[in-house]
């Protein structure tokens, strides 16, 4: 179960990464989306890097973590590609309905690699609930497809199942029990490292222009949320049950919409309102106290 720090540390986290949607349309205009990322990962490598050499926090060590560690930052890196070069094909409000469909591989992964990690069945109702509100939110776009959305859509997809597996395997292995700081640190630089290929092969333009609001907003990603963020994300992983983690990330692409409703004017919708009211019963449902039996 989770405690109130959990849970306020959750909103945060979830607020952040909303309003990481608006930053990265704001810096879309002078950087490509996976140079973006790249310069993002690089960036937070750095300040990890930085983190752990103040606190004199050991890099390199036998501690059995390197060849997961690897493993973890290439599933981060290949979740990242298929989610930008999946909007080339499809809308951004169905790629949100796709991409989080996460929750429900965490859940699966879970009941199956994490010892003691069970569901029962008001949870699993829960989590249903909780991605029926972002349906209910993004419902417009899927009254419309075409062969190359079905593409996108599919991409959007296996990103989801990476996302998913990424924090099981972070869980259920040797990176569960180190400090948060490196479990980072190996998926930054191994991203670091990929993106850029990414970038590169599908022949983005790459850096077209800078302003001070471009800027900024490329500051914001790096610095907070991939290195702030992410390390309060690795350190909740380490300390709490994934699954209800997983289900406050619906919370996500709604305060995305707010977002880019207050600082961008895009349209707050009625069918918002109600998916707000649907997630919030569906994380509550599934972080609220239950009996023994599980599924």
């Amino acid at each position: 179960m989770l405690d109130f720090t959990a849970m306020g540390v959750l909103l945060l986290l979830c607020a952040s990464w909303g309003l990481q949607q608006v930053a990265i349309k704001v810096a879309i205009q002078g950087i490509s989306p996976l140079l973006q990322s790249s310069i993002r990962s690089m960036g937070g490598t750095i300040l990890i890097w930085i983190w752990m050499m103040v606190r004199r926090e050991p890099m390199i060590e036998r501690d059995g973590t390197l060849w997961w560690g690897i493993a973890a930052g290439l599933l981060f890196a290949g979740e990242f590609v298929l989610i930008y070069w999946g909007l080339e094909y499809t809308n951004a409000s169905r790629a949100v309905i796709f991409l989080y469909m996460s929750p429900f591989v965490v859940a699966l992964g879970a009941q199956l690699f994490i010892p003691d990690e069970h569901l029962q069945m008001i949870q699993v109702i829960g989590l249903c609930c909780a991605f029926l509100g972002i349906v209910v939110a993004f419902s417009e776009s899927l009254t419309y497809h075409t062969r190359q959305m079905l593409i996108g859509d599919s991409m959007l997809a296996v990103a989801a199942i990476l996302w998913g597996a990424t924090t099981v395997l972070i869980k259920a292995s040797p990176l569960g029990k180190i400090k948060p700081s490196k479990t980072l640190f190996y998926q930054l630089s191994v991203s670091a490292v990929v993106l850029p290929l990414g970038s590169l092969a599908k022949g983005e333009a790459g850096i077209v222009r800078l302003t001070p609001l471009i800027v900024g907003s490329l500051v914001y990603q790096t610095v907070w949320v991939a290195f702030i963020t992410y390390l309060a994300w690795f350190w909740l992983i380490r300390n709490y049950p994934p699954s209800r983690l997983a289900s406050f990330t619906f919370l996500t692409p709604l305060f995305g919409v707010l977002a880019g409703g207050l600082l961008l004017n895009e349209p707050i919708t009625r069918s918002l309102l109600l998916a707000l009211v649907l997630v919030g019963t569906g994380i509550y449902l599934v972080n609220r106290p239950v009996a023994d039996r599980v599924l």
